[in-house]
């Protein structure tokens, strides 16, 4: 498995070093014709690999994958050349390819891992050309550009101007099928971006759509849903707008015992934060600001079910379950 994921991996960017070929031709031929006048006959791929650029492009984002963010000298070998990072965004914004595309992006992606790159890729306005791709119709292209921004969004900077696109990830992320990559893609991107309190208002629209996912969404994507709304519960100035959400009855089955751990501990965490803020809040949250079918209902409601089920996971067998539940109950 380990090879055939590295060989496709390699054929990506021999694909990519194919297609900055192109450029090649575009850019470098023409310069070249209003220098000399008519152009010579471009040289082929093979000539042009022998000069060293396709090399050059698979040993610099080969060492950096196999080193990873960091190696032990003092220049990062991952780090790639600004004009191979500017022919890449040339690329996406010249050809309607959406292979092509999707390579592109990937490499971009992987680049982005790096901080000088997410630097790099933002002044050579790449943060743009990437945020427009997001209207592709290709799903694969859609995918790989969630991706690239999700890695380029762990830089400040950059978040300043992600922050522009977040509606349309929102869009792109409930519309698209469920549990697909694109989704999966749009919810890693919302997590980084609401890691701080910055950004978060700008998705208030969308906590009904969160908890529509979670309640829907197979075992991968209750968790990354349940890292969104992590990160809004953790807010204070957010728990009302998830308070006030309207929910199916069926989520109280996140606390079920036989939920899968991970699951169940980010749900407690869930319950925990927004029981916290309430707390801290003191008489701000009313039974009665909220409807039958609220998540403050459901929780903290004139129902009992909440409370049974939690009690019922203080006799769990799993320790880290057993200590949240504990920490919990000495809240209420």
């Amino acid at each position: 498995m380990g090879r055939a994921r590295e060989a496709g991996w390699v054929a990506g960017l021999v694909l990519g070093a194919g297609a900055c070929y192109c450029i090649y031709r575009l850019v470098w031929g023409k310069e070249k014709s209003r220098k000399t006048g008519p152009a010579s006959p471009s040289p082929s791929a093979a000539e042009w690999t022998r000069k060293g650029f396709l090399q050059k492009m698979i040993l610099e984002l080969s060492h950096k994958r196999s080193q990873g963010p960091e190696n032990d000298g003092t220049k990062s070998s991952g780090i790639l050349d600004a004009q191979l990072l500017k022919k890449l965004i040339y690329l996406l914004q010249s050809t309607k390819n959406p292979l092509i595309r999707e390579r592109a992006l990937i490499t971009l992606g992987h680049s982005a891992a790096f901080s000088t790159n997410q630097d790099i890729i933002r002044n050579l306005d790449g943060l743009l050309i990437i945020g427009n791709l997001l209207k592709d119709p290709n799903p694969k292209v859609k995918e790989k550009a969630l991706n690239a921004l999700n890695n380029l969004s762990m830089n400040i900077q950059n978040q300043k101007e992600i922050q522009v696109y977040l509606s349309q990830v929102c869009e792109e992320t409930f519309s698209s099928p469920l549990n697909s990559d694109v989704q999966l893609a749009g919810l890693r991107l919302l997590t980084n971006m609401t890691v701080t309190n910055d950004y978060q208002h700008l998705i208030a629209n969308s906590i009904s759509s969160l908890f529509d996912l979670l309640s829907l969404g197979n075992e991968n994507t209750k968790i990354q849903t349940l890292k969104v709304l992590l990160n809004l519960s953790a807010n204070p100035a957010m728990t009302k707008e998830l308070l006030s959400v309207q929910v199916s009855s069926s989520l109280i089955s996140l606390f079920d015992g036989n939920m899968e751990k991970e699951i169940l501990l980010r749900a407690l965490t869930l319950f925990a934060n927004l029981k916290d803020n309430i707390k801290q809040k003191e008489n701000a949250f009313a039974q009665n600001q909220f409807n039958n079918t609220s998540l403050f209902s459901l929780l903290y409601g004139e129902s009992t079910e909440c409370t049974e089920k939690l009690l019922s996971l203080a006799c769990h067998h799993d320790v880290d379950v057993f200590e949240k539940v504990a920490k919990i109950l000495t809240i209420l």
